[in-house]
């Protein structure tokens, strides 16, 4: 099993990305074993962020591990989805390294814009925050700028599709109950900067007869 999966991860030239969706996946599975995802109150003292601790508990480190928990079934379903049909074209644009980068520091700006939203207003009254879909709006947005950059296409994806994608998405966000809108906004924003810096279009070289070259 480990062999076709280290083949796959070749023939996909994309291993962080699927190693960023297999850990959100084991880590469901584990906390499903030792209780309930979809329960608030066990999700943020596994990880899962709420303000209030946060600010007055220090625990600011769930900033971070808050991107890799999910709320039930269908949330780490949906996310995850996304995810794997489209972080790989992201990994093969700027590399693996540059990748986690956007996933990880995207994913840190959604979950602070939303803290400091929630400090703004009630902080006690702010709901417990998990799920990938920060890191996940980072990865769109920075995958839209790569898009733009090459011309709007980029493999199999056009720019129409990722405006498409983001419009339902944001839309979708703010006209449901229970939806962080700051960290996928702030996601977003973020993974648009953060490609602005750290992509850089590959030159095509042309050769012609006679050794002239045309990058």
């Amino acid at each position: 099993m480990f062999r076709r999966f280290a083949d796959y991860c070749r023939r996909t030239k994309a291993p962080v990305n699927l190693l960023m969706v297999f850990i959100n996946i084991a880590v469901f599975i584990v906390l499903e074993f030792l209780g309930n995802t979809e329960d608030a109150n066990f999700m943020a003292l596994h990880g899962a962020m709420w303000p209030p601790l946060v600010i007055y508990g220090g625990e600011w480190y769930t900033l971070f591990t808050s991107m890799f928990l999910h709320f039930g079934f269908y949330h780490l379903f949906n996310n995850m989805l996304v995810l794997f049909f489209l972080g790989d074209n992201l990994e093969r644009a700027v590399g693996h390294f540059k990748y986690l980068l956007i996933y990880i520091f995207g994913g840190l700006a959604g979950n602070g814009l939303s803290l400091f939203l929630a400090m703004r207003g009630n902080i006690y009254g702010v709901a417990v925050s998990a799920g990938a879909s920060g890191a996940i709006f980072a990865m769109i947005g920075a995958l839209a700028y790569v898009v733009l950059v090459n011309g709007g296409r980029l493999e199999d994806m056009t720019s129409g599709r990722l405006m498409f994608l983001i419009f339902f998405s944001l839309y979708h966000g703010f006209t449901s109950a229970g939806v962080d809108n700051a960290a996928h906004v702030g996601g977003l924003v973020a993974g648009v900067l953060l490609a602005m810096l750290l992509y850089r279009r590959k030159r095509r070289i042309n050769y012609e007869p006679g050794g002239n070259y045309y990058a």
